[in-house]
């Protein structure tokens, strides 16, 4: 068939049909309005083929494992190692075998039209997609456009990498097979989690990271997440640079080393390096993870021709307000969105998605003309959490689970902030397993004695953390706080522990 140019309108166009933009696009038809989505890969996007679901699927088999390992008579009857078959093929089964016939079914349902393609912006409300089909797209918002692109990795200047055939997380969670050596950069969540997932599926691993590991985190949680890898055989190398890295001819890899000096490490406390500083030195893997962070994917988008192109060659970051509204477009009215992680403020689906519903509902109540201006603060329309309360958990072994400030954050931003921390070690920690070992920390704001952040690290302290996210977001007084009492035995009790030691 000949391509043809078609003309569509509708009330929303939302460039992107990952779990982001499938929450606009939901709450902004249940608003009443219709929406098309944009979308070149698969629906559903990076966290249900790539991202959440694959590598928890690899992790979770992993800790079971080690849980009943770590309990007397559980640890008798416990007799053979994971069977990496059926790792896989539940992983498989949880990336739904990388086809996306289920979600698109959903879209139909919910009364949400599709169009597979490349969507770019060609002026103010208005999208050209470059159809899958072979067709061209030119589509007209009446009310709203919605990037919800998502994020791509970053490539670390490291001489050699560029045209390599190396791993992101991408080719990582969706192996095949399990490399015999793997090299993981990065210490990040990502990189930490999947380092630990391949060494308990029989990998060799060496990780590497510049700086510390897990360095947003309070120095004494990330560090039993360390201990947690190293008990696992994976070796750890903190503080050092990859100066270059070639492909041998049987396929492997060859990175030089480099241990950075304390000075130029920065954060001495993460930096535990078993080299010492300053020496160069050769490792070979089978295969390398780079895994360095990711930025917001944006470009290729024609942000340009709403008067927001990228200058003096730096990566284009969008300024957004509470509703997701892209601010500085050409035009007067509100017409442009960002979500998730185009938006750049939090790498969380379940954070993007809280975006998306806000987003969604502030789009429909403008279009009826409901909402004019900003929304109070922690309305339906408004990303007020954003502030104040994201939660996140790594899924290691031990978890290591936050919200909120830290304190170091709570000073900066301007708080009379103190802390109580402890080890987990109540009843409930005992029963769980043998020599149970874990960590908590609450930070108060004195002046309202309030929460502003919690942080938990610990075997399955992932569970604890939708309590201190209620705590943080309803500002509950820790003397009320004091009355909501943990049931025994369980690690729950540990939000007792951290009251009496704060003095209530």
């Amino acid at each position: 068939m000949t391509p043809q140019t078609l003309e569509r309108e509708f009330d929303v166009v939302i460039i992107g049909a990952g779990a982001v933009g499938e929450n606009v696009a939901d709450r902004a038809v249940q608003g009443g309005l219709t929406v098309v989505v944009v979308e070149a890969e698969l629906v559903g996007g990076e966290c249900s083929y790539w991202a959440c679901m694959p590598s928890k699927a690899l992790l979770r088999p992993g800790t079971a494992l080690h849980g009943a390992q770590t309990v007397p008579g559980a640890e008798a009857a416990v007799t053979r190692t994971l069977d990496v078959a059926a790792v896989l093929k539940r992983r498989d089964y949880f990336t739904a075998n990388w086809q996306d016939e289920g979600a698109v079914k959903w879209l139909e349902g919910a009364g949400i039209e599709l169009i597979r393609g490349r969507g770019r912006l060609t002026g103010p409300r208005a999208v050209e997609v470059a159809g899958l089909d072979g067709n061209i797209y030119q589509l007209k918002a009446r009310h709203a456009v919605v990037l919800a692109t998502g994020s791509i990795p970053n490539q670390p200047p490291i001489q050699g990498l560029a045209g390599l055939h190396v791993w992101g997380t991408r080719e990582a969670t969706s192996a095949k097979e399990i490399p015999a050596r793997l090299l993981v950069l990065g210490g990040g969540v990502a990189g930490t989690e999947l380092a630990q997932a391949f060494a308990r599926l029989g990998s060799e691993v060496i990780l590497v990271a510049r700086s510390g590991l897990l360095g947003s985190f309070p120095a004494e949680a990330s560090s039993l997440v360390a201990a947690g890898l190293r008990a696992d055989g994976v070796e750890i190398r903190l503080g050092t640079s990859t100066e270059s890295i070639h492909q041998n001819d049987d396929g492997t890899f060859t990175l030089t080393l480099r241990d950075r000096t304390a000075g130029e490490q920065g954060i001495a406390e993460h930096s535990t390096s078993d080299q010492h500083a300053g020496e160069q030195s050769a490792v070979t893997a089978d295969k390398v993870l780079v895994s360095t962070g990711r930025h917001p994917a944006l470009e290729g988008l024609g942000l340009e021709s709403v008067g927001l192109g990228a200058s003096d060659g730096k990566p284009l970051r969008l300024q957004t307000d509470l509703t997701g509204l892209v601010r500085g477009t050409d035009g007067h009215e509100p017409w442009l969105y960002a979500v998730g992680d185009a938006a750049g403020k939090n790498y969380f689906t379940h954070q993007g998605k809280y975006e998306a519903r806000a987003t969604g509902d502030a789009i429909a109540a403008r279009a009826k003309g409901e909402l004019a201006g900003d929304p109070a603060a922690w309305s339906r329309y408004a990303q007020t959490a954003n502030l104040h309360a994201v939660p996140s958990v790594v899924f290691t072994d031990p978890e290591l689970a936050a919200v909120g400030r830290t304190l170091e954050q709570a000073r900066k931003d301007g708080y009379n902030a103190s802390s109580v921390e402890l080890p987990i070690d109540v009843s409930g920690s005992s029963l769980h397993s043998e020599h149970y070992e874990g960590w908590a920390q609450l930070v108060v704001d004195e002046d309202r004695r309030v929460l502003l952040g919690a942080t938990f690290a610990g075997p399955d302290v992932g569970e604890l953390l939708h309590a201190a996210t209620i705590a943080v977001v309803g500002e509950v007084p820790l003397e009320r706080l004091w009355h909501a009492v943990p049931s025994f035995p369980t690690i729950s009790e540990v939000w007792l522990r951290l009251l009496e030691k704060y003095g209530l």
